[in-house]
């Protein structure tokens, strides 16, 4: 919020400079964003009137102009196409120093000139201009132009948090001021407006909830053509509102000065009564912005006997707008729920300043003071005459006493503060309370919607004592080390086994594009945001794949050829009862060359055995099998599933080649995702005797079908392997000349040990011959 520090002054006036004010406010935790003046330095720059003006004698278009600077005459050639007898404008005397130039007695086309009226664009006062700045026909020919427009001033920017909507109008910084100043809040000029008609309308609330309180009055006879005057003129610009029209501008003005959104109606334009109602489907309103939204059942709408005429809360409909023609007006003043007016704006596409306002609080026991306000300023400056107040109130927000007790602030804040402090800190606070034994019944007001609980206003003494004057003290506590079982692996662990085998960690959103949840994980019902930050961020994730392969698209369109990335993160699924799970995953991706580029090795891309490695060294500790199997993200027939214990622990494979055209990859990467508490168990070490006996080695070559899988053959020896065999593994697979077709031939090697004695030969042929008979009999295994 914007506004003008010779305003707040009139109202709170701390003898304190700019900054020192600015610093102050800041440090009771409303931080004031900026301070801007709101005029460049100038000086000697007075106002003139024009007496005479005639052509120059040498140029058609220039002039010579007579004035009157509060001296004798002034001869000044110009230039400005507005210039003329009579009108009051800034005269820059000769030794003036403007924003880039210096004023000073010199000939313009053989005509001497003794100075130069001047636009606002060159006082710096705005960017363009197309004539001279006309002023006020009373301004006093000869008075400082700085003075007179109040050129002194400074504007401030203030950012309020959330909570504290009862910081966005000048009476309530001035509260803030004069509370944490000690100041004293000078009280705005309150009358009781003349009532001069019985004309009314009357109200309705067929919406009580949303909008427990309705004030609205008919003013009769008004000029809408009126002027605005120029000190509200220059309060609403400084305040960052462009001035439209003396109606508008006092409502607006009104708003600024006391934080009550108000709207003004042309009463001609109402056919009937006021209705304070929810909008139909599909009732249509056209707004003031020229826009006509879509309105649903969830909108509070203001109508007449007829139709909605304007958005509650939010902006009024341009069918019963107030324009030059308007002669009756019927001002509304109301207090709305935040809760009614709360995510309005965000499906609109669009805010403003009542939306900003109502979504955070405005005070509703000054809904009745702003609407006579509003009255008395357009009575001043339009004109007409004023009816009755009409009020519709239903059940309005109760402000409960909240406890202050003494020992607990004391135990909150770190220092003590004794019952004199706190008694006047409320009353600086304008708080009603009552004390009794070191503990206080606060009753907060109706404009701090965000005091319910005792240690809210433990916080409002931190703020108004100082937290700069709170000691710091370092807190004393004893340091106890966590538990760290070492049957249990931690994230940190894994982050750097992958790290160590060439990974580099990313970090994605956990709300994704609902395309990424249809195309990698089949998901075609995720888990939808209600409020997402953007539409392609409409749902969360079920699955780490997606950031994934984002990241990798955003890295190649950066010219990196080799890409190695995981993420640890929550993904989120809904089960079959309805339950969310929030497991933590596990998920990488490998593309490019299998290795860094280099002399000793030929480049090949990676493959999925490359990360199959990865996988198995991350499961080193837990027997894992991998099982053929199909997912959505992944190539039929380069896809697995990855098996825990028995368990499905997670997925392995190479990237669908649909997906790789849709999202533009030039090779398809390996991707893989584990459940990290399938792999966050871990044995514990234990003891094994190392044999003293040297192992013996035997190979035996199988010929089985092309279907029957390594890890099948493998679990069956197992299974059944005599105590001695110590290893077996997998080191030749051929297929070719003297292999039938439809068949490999598998070569294995397997290295026998007792840790007691030197195996006998007698021994070892018995244990190959048993193997040899697992091969025939379970795999149909041909021997070779």
């Amino acid at each position: 919020m914007k506004f003008s520090e010779r305003w707040l002054r009139t109202l709170v006036n701390p003898p304190l400079s700019t900054r020192e004010l600015a610093d102050a406010v800041t440090m009771s935790g409303v931080e004031v964003e900026g301070i801007e003046p709101v005029a460049p330095p100038f000086d000697r720059v007075v106002v003139g009137e024009v007496l005479k003006v005639e052509r120059h004698p040498d140029a058609d278009r220039l002039t010579v102009c007579q004035v009157n600077a509060g001296g004798p005459p002034l001869t000044i050639v110009c230039g400005a196409p507005n210039v003329g007898s009579g009108i009051r404008v800034p005269v820059a005397l000769p030794g003036a120093s403007l924003p880039g130039m210096s004023i000073k007695v010199a000939k313009v086309r053989g005509v001497e000139s003794h100075g130069m009226l001047c636009s606002a664009k060159e006082l710096g006062l705005a960017a363009d201009a197309a004539g001279l700045l006309i002023l006020a026909p009373e301004a006093r020919p000869g008075s400082d132009v700085r003075a007179l427009l109040e050129l002194d001033d400074q504007v401030l920017t203030l950012k309020p948090t959330p909570n504290r909507g009862d910081c966005l109008s000048l009476l309530g910084i001035a509260r803030e001021v004069s509370a944490v100043t000690g100041a004293p809040l000078t009280p705005l000029e309150s009358r009781t407006t003349r009532v001069t008609l019985t004309d009314r309308l009357s109200v309705a609330l067929e919406a009580p909830q949303a909008c427990p309180r309705y004030c609205g009055r008919l003013v009769k006879g008004v000029s809408a053509t009126a002027a605005t005057p120029e000190w509200m003129a220059r309060r609403l610009a400084r305040g960052g509102i462009r001035a439209v029209s003396a109606l508008v501008d006092i409502t607006n003005y009104v708003m600024l000065e006391l934080g009550q959104p108000l709207h003004a109606f042309d009463a001609a334009k109402l056919e009937g009564g006021i209705r304070v109602r929810y909008a139909q489907a599909g009732e249509k309103l056209t707004l003031l912005n020229g826009e006509t939204p879509p309105l649903t059942p969830a909108f509070l709408v203001i109508a007449d006997e007829a139709k909605a005429v304007a958005l509650a809360g939010i902006m009024g409909g341009l069918d019963t707008a107030v324009s030059d023609a308007t002669r009756d007006v019927f001002l509304e003043s109301a207090f709305f729920d935040p809760q009614a007016i709360s995510g309005k704006t965000r499906l609109l596409n669009f805010e403003s300043d009542s939306s900003y306002r109502f979504e955070r609080g405005v005070d509703f026991a000054g809904t009745l003071a702003a609407l006579e306000r509003a009255t008395q300023l357009v009575l001043e400056i339009c004109g007409g005459s004023a009816g009755p107040v009409t009020e519709a109130r239903a059940m309005l927000p109760s402000r409960e006493p909240v406890r202050l007790r003494l020992a607990r602030a004391e135990r909150l804040l770190g220092t003590r503060l004794d019952g004199t402090q706190v008694s006047e800190i409320l009353r600086r606070l304008r708080f009603e309370f009552s004390a009794a034994e070191g503990e206080f019944r606060v009753t907060p007001p109706s404009y701090r919607f965000d005091l319910a609980i005792e240690e809210d206003l433990v916080e409002e003494l931190a703020r108004i004592h100082g937290y700069d004057r709170i000691p710091a003290t370092l807190p004393a506590a004893p340091a106890t080390m966590l538990p760290a079982p070492e049957a249990r692996r931690d994230i940190a662990t894994v982050r750097g086994l992958l790290a160590a085998r060439d990974y580099q960690e990313i970090v994605s959103y956990s709300f994704v594009d609902a395309a990424w949840e249809s195309d990698l994980a089949g998901n075609a019902a995720p888990v939808a945001l209600a409020n997402p930050i953007a539409s392609h961020l409409s749902v969360m994730r079920s699955t780490l794949a997606g950031g994934l392969v984002h990241c990798l698209a955003h890295n190649l369109a950066r010219k990196q050829v080799r890409v190695r990335l995981f993420e640890v993160g929550r993904c989120f699924a809904t089960e079959a009862s309805g339950q969310y799970r929030q497991p933590v995953r596990i998920g990488g991706l490998a593309y490019g060359d299998a290795r860094h580029e280099q002399w000793g090795l030929k480049g090949r891309p990676v493959d999925f055995y490359d990360v199959k490695s990865d996988v198995e060294a991350l499961l080193a500790t837990r027997p894992a099998e991998l099982r053929p199997a199909q997912h959505p993200a992944l190539h039929p027939g380069k896809s697995a599933s990855i098996l825990v214990g028995g368990m499905t622990a997670g997925w392995i494979g190479e990237l669908h080649p649909r997906w790789q055209r849709k999202y533009d990859l030039p090779l398809p990467p390996v991707l893989f995702e584990l459940d990290f508490d399938a792999i966050g168990e871990r044995g514990l070490p234990a003891y094994n005797e190392t044999s003293r006996f040297p192992p013996v080695r035997r190979d035996i070559a199988a010929e089985v079908e092309e279907g029957v899988s390594y890890q099948a053959i493998l679990e069956g020896l197992r299974r059944e392997q005599p105590a001695i065999v110590a290893e077996i593994g997998l080191f030749d697979i051929y297929r070719g000349t003297g292999v039938e077709k439809g068949k490999k031939s598998l070569a294995f090697r397997v290295l026998l040990q007792d840790t007691r004695k030197t195996l006998t030969d007698a021994e070892v042929e018995s244990a190959i011959s048993q193997l040899r008979r697992i091969l025939q009999q379970q795999f149909n295994a041909k021997l070779r």
